[in-house]
């Protein structure tokens, strides 16, 4: 499990059988899936955080201009 600061909301990217899976995670152990998102399963790992931001980058903010990897 990926975890990404998209804007400044928790989301999580999975990959499960050749595709990857998208959650909003909740900080509380809790994780709600994201299924009118979909990310091309060629993207590799270090594609992720640039295809979320492509997606979600209406989200910017100056607070949170960027998407970030979390570790």
């Amino acid at each position: 499990m990926l975890k990404f600061d998209v804007f400044g909301k928790a989301m999580l990217v999975q990959r499960k059988e050749g595709a990857w899976l998208l959650f909003i995670d909740s900080g509380l152990g809790l994780r709600s899936r994201v299924f009118d998102v979909v990310i091309p399963a060629e993207l590799t790992e270090k594609d992720l955080a640039g295809y979320l931001d492509d997606i979600f980058h209406e989200h910017s903010s100056e607070k949170h201009p960027h998407v970030i990897a979390l570790k």
